[in-house]
């Protein structure tokens, strides 16, 4: 199997690194040589994280370079178009809709990007985007956006919804058990 490139990115504090190891936890299971790497911004006051997650036969590095991932994840949508360049030309965007306000937006020094979603389909990128704070409130959390993102992506793979469950379930702390298990569904069929 050729290597497999992807990049989950979204805010500090928004559950990306739970979302890396879920997948990572996954893609092992499935008998992958699996690669992740954090790298994080302003982390802690809200500025921008980037995990890579590279699977494959064998995989010697976690990096991924400008035109190589084949899906980004991303958990917020200023941050999807922030890392397009960094998308294949038949690569996967899943996003979700929620607007988080960057510092410059914050202080005034900037306006938050409008039409977002339409500019990256105007480029030609492949974009499924969701509302997943919505799902996730529904589910009982607005802190399970990573787990109903996990499960939007888990449409885009030939794994069964069991072993993504089973993912969920080593994942999470059990008392959390059943609201992510409900955010997942929600992500995956919504």
């Amino acid at each position: 199997m050729k290597t497999m490139n992807m990049m989950i990115v979204g805010v500090g504090g928004q559950g990306t690194l739970l979302a890396s190891k879920l997948l990572g936890r996954m893609l092992m299971s499935k008998g992958f040589d699996v690669k992740v790497s954090e790298v994080h911004g302003m982390s802690q006051r809200g500025g921008s994280v980037v995990t890579y997650v590279r699977w494959g036969d064998k995989v010697y590095s976690p990096i991924i370079d400008k035109g190589q991932a084949d899906i980004i994840l991303s958990f917020e949508l200023l941050e999807a178009a922030r890392w397009t360049e960094y998308l294949k030309p038949d690569g996967r965007i899943i996003t979700n809709t929620q607007q988080i306000n960057p510092m410059p937006v914050i202080t005034g020094a900037a306006e938050y990007p409008q039409g977002l979603e339409e500019k990256m389909i105007a480029a030609g990128i492949r974009l499924d985007a969701v509302d997943a704070l919505s799902l996730a409130e529904q589910a009982g959390s607005s802190k399970a956006v990573n787990i109903v993102l996990m499960g939007r992506l888990s449409k885009w793979f030939d794994f069964s919804e069991e072993e993504w469950l089973k993912a969920v379930e080593e994942s999470v702390p059990p008392k959390f058990l059943k609201m992510n298990l409900k955010a997942f569904r929600l992500g995956r069929n919504g």
